[in-house]
Formats: structure tokens, sequence, C-alpha cells
């Protein structure tokens, strides 16, 4: 087996609690041959020590800027705006292939470097089914925070929590007033979250996937309290919710909560905001007459990060233990990168 370095960084995104290699798993990779190397990170969920205690070597946050050169840096979210030049491998979910935000640069600096980018959005089987995502409990979180925020029980400031306690929360009270739950995407990972969510809250709510959204009807989605989005879409599809909707005198619809946060790209379905909210200040106001508000937090499984580390790293070390470039999902991968590249015009070395 060609030898194999997985590097470990530290997130510098403070609220990102998650990792995706819990330590269970990284005694698997260890026992394997992998060498592992583990950034300190005083906020992932599984201390530093964990893993030092089967094997994993330790490392200064943020170190991984001097690894070795063959080490595969493997994270989960965005990475810091320096090196400008990224001369690794790197495994974390780069958002850049959808002509996102900040996309062109991301992938300018792989150029500059001669790194490469190993999306784990786009490490597929060859059907093109996701082989590691945290959709369902991001679709859950999704779902209990805008069922909290309609009833008026959500915090103003979002903290990491259990799923028994996040359960106790949305259990039903006496004097909860009836919501019309509307999930679209309902049929995925994502939508199967919310779903369960509102089944916890009570809520019995109308699904919608494929079929329901071919040929939409936005009366219908309006009719409904409470919206939560699950579409992933990878080709451009006809808006769910458009800014001249807002206006509608007969909209029902007042929470919406994006779990895609597809915000800025062209593949955007809910083109009605321009930023994501916030676990600091988790809603905002759309608009107020008649009122709308938006929940669309792109980290929501790290407020449940030991449940969504555990589930994540699971799917992802049958792929870490058979990793490879020469064929398979890794090879998917490396392809992807090298077409978005030059889609956006960018020549890798």
């Amino acid at each position: 087996m060609t030898a194999v370095h997985l590097w470990l960084r530290h997130e510098p995104r403070p609220t990102e609690r998650r990792t995706p290699v819990v330590p269970a798993d990284a005694r698997r990779l260890v026992d394997h041959g992998i060498t592992l190397t583990v950034e300190d990170s005083a906020q992932r969920i599984f201390p530093t020590e964990e893993y030092e205690a089967v094997g994993a070597q330790v490392a200064p946050a943020g170190s991984w800027v001097s690894a070795p050169d063959d080490a595969m840096i493997l994270g989960l979210k965005e990475l810091p705006d320096e090196p400008a030049e990224l001369t690794h491998r790197h495994i974390f979910f780069g958002h850049a292939y959808k002509r996102q935000p900040g996309a062109e640069a991301l992938l300018t600096r792989f150029a500059a470097g001669g790194g490469a980018l190993l999306d784990l959005e786009y490490l597929t089987d060859d059907t093109g089914r996701r082989l590691a995502a945290f959709g369902y409990w991001a679709g859950y979180l999704g779902a209990a925070l805008a069922v909290l925020h309609h009833r008026g029980r959500l915090a103003a400031e979002l903290t990491p929590t259990d799923e028994k306690a996040l359960a106790a929360l949305l259990a039903p009270a006496a004097g909860d007033e009836h919501i019309d739950a509307l999930v679209i995407g309902a049929l995925g990972r994502s939508g199967r979250g919310a779903r369960d969510a509102l089944t916890a809250a009570g809520i019995v709510p109308t699904a919608w996937d494929l079929a329901e959204t071919q040929d939409l009807d936005r009366d219908a989605l309006a009719a409904h309290d409470l919206l939560v989005n699950c579409v992933l879409a990878t080709t451009p599809v006809p808006p769910f919710v458009r800014p001249q909707d807002l206006d509608a005198p007969g909209r029902r619809l007042r929470t919406v909560s994006d779990v895609t946060c597809d915000v800025g790209s062209p593949l955007n379905v809910l083109p009605v905001y321009d930023r994501t909210t916030e676990w600091t200040d988790p809603v905002r106001r759309l608009h107020d007459t008649p009122p709308l508000d938006l929940i669309a937090i792109d980290n929501l499984p790290s407020l449940l990060p030991l449940e969504s580390s555990n589930d994540f790293s699971a799917s992802l070390l049958p792929q870490l233990l058979d990793f490879r470039t020469d064929s398979g999902p890794w090879e998917r991968c490396l392809v992807r990168f090298a077409s978005a590249s030059r889609e956006l015009g960018i020549k890798q070395g």
C-alpha cells in the first residue's frame, strides 16, 4: 500500500466543533498503517489527548502550512486567507464549484501553489451518490431551529447541545399553535432529518421532492407557515421563493429555514437573501408586511457536534482506509477539481 499521511487540521471558524475523524476511527486509520497527525484544537468536540492515545501524532493548531509535502490536509470548513499559495492536497468542503463568492480566489490559490482540492461534497460512488455527508443532521437542525423560532422559544445566541436536550426543547407544549410545515427535498438525507425533527415537535409536515417541484405551485408553498429547504441543486431550477413573492398579501409563510445555503450561487433556489445568518444572530427579518423570517446557518450540524461527527466519520472512514487517486471516488474528486478550475479559466500547474 502506498504510504498515506493524513493531517487533521484545527478549524479556524470559532463555531466549528465537529471533526471529520473521531478518535475511535483514528485508531482504525493508525492500525491500518496510515500516518495521522492531529492539530491541537480546544474547540473540537473530542480532546486532542484522545487522538494521541490511539497513536496519532500531535501538532500545533495551524501548523499544516509547513506539513510535509505528501501530507493530505483534512478538515471541514473554509481555510484561513493565508497562505496565498496552497501546496498540499486538501480534503474539505470547498463550496467552490457553483461559482459561490470566493470560489475563484480559492481555486487560484491552489493553482498558485500546485496543490489540489478533494472536495468532500463531490466524494461520490459511480452513481453520483455522496459517500460522506452531514445532511441528516443539517436537516434535523434546520427544521428544529425553525420550529423553535416559530414558537418563540429560540435562544438569541445558539450554543452546541445534544440530541436528547434538543428533543426536549422540541416537544410540543400546551398552548402551542398548529404549524403547517413544508419540507422541500424531503426524500434526501437532509429532508429525512428535517421530517424527523418536525415529527419530534408534534408536526406532520408536507413533503415535497422532485415530482412536486417540476411544476411548482407557489401559492400552495406560500400557504404553509414554515418552509425547510433541503434541496441541493446541481442544475438551474426555477426558484422556490422569489423577491416578488415576499409582497404577496395572502402569503401565510412566516419562517424559512434554508438548510442548503447556496447564497450567491446561480443555483440558489431561494434568491431572496444575500448573506447567511450566524450563531450569534440566527434569524433575520426578510420582510415586514406580512412578516417573513429567515434562518440560514451554513454549519448547522456543529450544533450537535458529537452526533454529527460520529455519523460523518463512520461514512468517511472506508474512503480513507482505501485512499487512492488513480481510480474510484478520490480520482473523481480530482477530476471535478480540474474541471471546475477550467470553467473559471484557472490553469492548474
